[in-house]
This record gives structure tokens, sequence and C-alpha cells, in this order.
């Protein structure tokens, strides 16, 4: 008998997209599904970035260099410096996608049996990247009480063993959109360097943030030997579907494998490339129109949240992500009733449950993940069913909050 492999086994079901079926088959019925499980904005991308594909005379679509365009790269060293970064194109290897960056810096930096140490709750495909690469992910956890900050440095400290080989963080995060402060940031420097620890850096969405100032794992000096940097445009333009991401590392040693992983799988999108380049040239003040409008979403979203009975939610200082605990007994059962068993109006609401986010099994069961990508209309609109789905769900529960949410 034919049998698949234990990594296939084991390769976790993403959070964000299991419920698809569900959300299909509810649309069959003709329920309107309001999407605020996945980040996938609705912001237009730009004419220009589009218009650099559309325009193009190229006669045959070749592969690209393995690192990528030249000419993309050296690009990217002028985006890269306005946000304060100073790297050369020698130091950048385009990626498809954000996730290809993330899947080459556990290739490149741990060998199976490595542990890598992640605050949690935390982008659910570092586990299928983990599980692929054969590490061992393990979970620090921050509590929605504080808004998801980073959890004290001692309870790193407690965790790192001899196979410990890397951190991770996503700043600002994904799920909770938590924005990591320069301290925090320094605390974690402090500690890589200490035990001698990689540091990866998720900064998809450095762009959005709110309520403080962007820092990156390359503004702090010293740590250059450990960062490896994983970025897309995916977020940043709102151009998910290129597929066009970078790893970048002063590194040499770390640059000169991840090559060899590119070179395997020979070349980035060729289009994308095209792409980037043009959104390098957009003007500056392209992100004032987005970013305010997901600030508006984001407290459309946190005020109607919290306003609801036993929901509490705390506001997001970054990216376009909320996490929510909700006053339900099982937020993977709660998901999947909204849409096979609820409607309001013949419209319901696509959530994501936390659980997988989580790496500690039995956290996140009364929490979600929401996305705010969607405009105020429809998330006025997908608040309304959530708010009537709670009132009649069946296993609805009593939440004791602490008095320090109460008083959020």
């Amino acid at each position: 008998m034919l049998t698949i492999s234990q990594r296939g086994k084991q390769m976790p079901p993403s959070p964000i997209r299991k419920l698809v079926p569900y959300a299909e088959a509810a649309r069959k019925k003709g329920i309107k599904v309001f999407h605020l499980n996945i980040g996938q904005p609705d912001i237009e991308t730009p004419k220009e970035i589009m218009d650099a594909v559309r325009h193009t005379e190229m006669k045959v679509l070749e592969y690209s260099h393995s690192a990528g365009n030249e000419s993309y790269r050296r690009k990217l060293v002028q985006y890269y410096k306005r946000v304060g970064i100073d790297v050369s194109h020698e130091q950048i290897l385009v990626t498809t996608g954000g996730s290809e960056a993330i899947m080459f810096g556990f290739f490149t930096c741990l060998n199976p049996g490595d542990e890598v140490i992640i605050p949690e709750p935390f982008y659910a495909n570092y586990n299928g990247f983990a599980c692929a690469a054969g590490v061992n992910v393990v979970p620090i956890k921050s509590n929605i009480e504080t808004g998801f900050a980073l959890p004290p440095i001692e309870d790193f400290e407690k965790v790192i063993t001899a196979k410990t080989k890397a951190i991770i963080v996503c700043n600002p995060n994904n799920p909770t959109g938590y924005l990591y402060s320069r301290k925090e940031m320094e605390e974690l420097k402090n500690i890589c360097i200490k035990h001698n620890l990689y540091l990866f850096s998720d900064e998809a969405y450095r762009e959005f943030c709110y309520d403080g100032d962007y820092v990156s794992a390359m503004h702090l000096p010293g740590l250059e030997q450990h960062v490896v940097l994983m970025d897309t445009i995916s977020k940043r333009y709102s151009a998910c579907g290129a597929r066009l991401g970078a790893l970048v590392t002063k590194n040499k040693e770390v640059y000169d494998a991840a090559m060899k992983f590119a070179q395997a799988r020979l070349s980035p999108p060729g289009l994308a490339q095209i792409m980037g380049e043009a959104a390098v040239d957009l003007p500056e003040h392209y992100f004032d129109q987005p970013k305010a409008e997901y600030m508006a979403r984001r407290d459309l979203l946190v005020k109607r949240l919290n306003a609801m009975p036993g929901v509490f939610c705390p506001k997001p200082g970054g990216a376009f992500y909320a996490m929510a605990r909700l006053p339900v007994d099982d937020s993977d059962k709660f998901c999947q009733w909204l849409l096979e068993s609820f409607s309001y109006n013949q419209q319901t609401v696509m959530l994501a449950p936390a659980t997988g986010f989580y790496g500690t099994p039995g956290l996140g069961k009364n929490e979600v993940r929401l996305a705010y990508v969607l405009n105020r209309e429809s998330i006025a609109a997908a608040m309304d069913c959530l708010e009537k789905a709670l009132e009649q769900y069946p296993g609805k529960t009593a939440v004791k909050m602490s008095a320090a949410v109460a008083e959020k």
C-alpha cells in the first residue's frame, strides 16, 4: 500500500484557508460572505505597476538571475535606503513571495531537529515552513491583556537550549497587529548576541505603523551578522498575487547558502520583477492614503468589537489584523458555524480561528483573527453579522475579564 511521508502527515492545515469549502457552500446558498479571514486587501493595486507589465516590450519571458534581476535589486537598494536600511544589491536575494524568503531562511540557517523560538500567536505558516524544514517551533506565549506585547525576555532564556538556533519576530505583527518598540527590539538583539542566535525579521507590513515608529532588525547596530530579513511587496502595494519577496542579509555565508537554494528553483517571477521596479518609483506619499484608510478601518472594527458583550479586542499598532477574544466555547466550531448554520440578512462573516496561530495546544480556543482589509461599509455589515451571531450561537459562554481588560 502506498503511503505519504511523515512530513506530509505532519503538515498543519492553514487556519486561514481551511474553512474555504464552508464559505463556498454558503455562497452557493446565496449568502454573501464577508472575508475577514485572510489578508487580501481590497485596496487597488497601483495602476503604475500594472501598466509597467502591460506596456513591456519583452519578446521572450526569460529566466532572471537566480538572485533576481540586478536592475530590480538595485531599485530595492533605493527603497531600503528610504526606510533607513543600508544594504547593497549583492545582499538582496529576490524570492517567490515572502514565503520563499522564510523557507530559504529555515533551510539555510537551521538543521533538522534545531529549534526556533517564536512569540505566539504567530503567523500560522511558520508552522508549515518549520515542518517542511524539519525544525521544531518553541512558542513563547504573549497575552491579549497586554495587547500581545513581547513576552518577558526571561521567558526566552528559560527555553533556550543547545538546539536553539533562531528567533522569529514579525513587526508589525501578523496576526496580532502589535508593533514592537525599539526597547523590545533591543532586548531581542541582546539575547541573540548573548546566545549566538539568528534573528529572522519578517517585515511585510512596515509601511503600516499607526501608533509608534517602525523599527527594523536592521536598524540595530551590532546585530548585522545575525539578521535575516524577510520581505514582500504583497501587502505593501496590495499585490499579493505577484508573489514577489526578498531575503536580505549582510551575513555573506547565509546569503551564499541561500543562493544555492535560489539556483535550485531557477529564478523568481519575471513579470513581477517588472512590477517591483515600477513600485519603487511610486512617490513616497503613495502610502498616505492606504495607511489612513487602514487606520479608519481599524478604529471602526475595534470600536464595534469592544461594544459587543463579552468581546475584547486590543487596538493593534500596525499591519491590518486584530485579535479578539469572544464569548464562545470553541473558535474553530464557531467560525465553521458562522458559515454553515448562520446568516443575517443573507450575509455572514468568515473569520480565522486563533488556534492555528498558536504553537501551544489549547491556546486560542476563544480567540479569532480579523483582517480589516474590506471597506468600512463592509466591515460595519460584517460586525452586524458577528454581533447577531454571538447572540444566537449555541456555544456562547460567559466571559470573566480581568480588571485590567475591563478597564480597556
